[in-house]
């Protein structure tokens, strides 16, 4: 009998490589732009925490403790505006990119089924439908969206063009998907690292959007860029209780579990907003000298007014960028890797060192 292999495509970042081989020829080193990775230390709180939790010799809760549960609720609450959730309606997992990619076949969404997701997007929207037989859709416009469509994604603020979708934006696409019968998901990780305000982003189930009724709604979101905890695999996903319902049987049968240390440390991370201001500050001093630096050399900045990178085009094809900024030992990100539409944009993180952003910003002086 043969076998069929899952049709998926090429991991995008394997086309980097020898690009990065290139900019590791620099005198310098590298300075990797390329990756969203936290590079700063995990609050020592919430290392303090994990340690605590590691007797974990029993199986922990798929649903999550009820202190999690009850952590996720209060969070949503304080810090996005998102009261009246219960413990019914939060679910965590195993990072968000898990999640993501899992979702629509955690749905039952498959062939013959539209997965809509932003037309500048994260790849993994486009993975989870392949992995569910479905066929994906790049729009960022309702009225594009056909009947079959089951799921629609939505990332405010955005990766990699940090864009932020504003609440009318917001609503009117959760109509849109409503009237299909479709379940709707907003895509938060970056909500915290809003540069044009020091309040988080709008939640896609901020009652000025879901207008208090939360069906077919899902907001899903990670600790990895807040509290530097990428290593920790630490998300969660709230809204519809019948769909937090449904993923919950799935995700018992198939044994996704967060390790109980690690929901402890959740707990902990949650409830104190003091590291996510440092860290936010932190991003912000980086972030400020980068751009400047950045559009000193030729480069316009679009969007980028939320989350970790820089979106950026400097009027040329964006692997000639790629290929430029590796010579001075800079690695970024083409833009094709997330559109179609963006042949001349590169994403730049801002998650390296202070010491990497001053030698950064000392390269780019280069390119004018």
């Amino acid at each position: 009998m043969t076998r069929t292999p899952l049709s998926l495509p090429d991991f995008p970042w394997d086309a980097l490589v020898p690009f990065g081989a290139r900019a590791r020829l620099h005198p310098g080193g590298i300075i990797d732009l390329s990756v969203g990775s936290p590079v700063d230390p995990t609050p020592a709180l919430i290392r303090e925490a994990l340690t605590a939790a590691t007797d974990a010799h029993a199986y922990p809760q798929v649903a999550g403790t009820p202190a999690l549960r009850e952590a996720i609720v209060e969070w949503y609450g304080r810090r996005r505006g998102v009261h009246g959730l219960g413990t019914a309606d939060v679910l965590p997992s195993i990072g968000s990119k898990e999640l993501i990619a899992w979702l629509p076949l955690m749905l039952g969404i498959g062939e013959g089924d539209i997965v809509v997701h932003p037309r500048v997007a994260y790849p993994t929207y486009a993975i989870g439908a392949a992995l569910a037989k479905a066929t994906a859709l790049a729009s960022d416009d309702p009225a594009e969206w056909p009947q079959n469509t089951k799921l629609v994604w939505i990332n405010s603020p955005g990766n990699p063009d940090g864009r932020v979708l504003d609440v009318e934006t917001m609503r009117t696409m959760v109509a849109r998907a409503r009237e299909l019968g479709a379940v709707i998901a907003g895509d938060e990780c970056y909500a915290e690292l809003n540069w044009a305000s020091d309040e988080p982003t709008p939640s896609i189930l901020d009652p000025r959007v879901v207008g208090g009724d939360r069906t077919s709604v899902l907001s899903v979101y990670s600790l990895s860029k807040q509290s530097n905890l990428a290593g920790y695999r630490a998300g969660f996903v709230a809204g519809d209780t019948g769909l937090i319902a449904e993923l919950l049987g799935v995700r018992k049968h198939a044994g996704l579990i967060p390790p109980a240390p690690v929901q402890a440390a959740m707990i902990v991370a949650l409830g104190d907003e003091q590291h996510v201001d440092v860290q936010r500050e932190l991003y912000r001093s980086r972030r400020d000298r980068l751009k400047a630096a950045v559009e000193a050399a030729g480069f316009a900045v679009d969007h980028s007014e939320a989350g970790l990178y820089l979106w950026a085009a400097r009027g040329q094809d964006a692997w000639q960028t790629v290929a430029e900024l590796a010579d001075l030992g800079l690695l970024v990100v083409p833009g094709t890797f997330y559109t179609d539409g963006a042949p001349q944009h590169v994403r730049i993180a801002l998650t390296v060192s202070d010491d990497d952003i001053d030698s950064a910003v000392e390269r780019l002086a280069q390119l004018r």
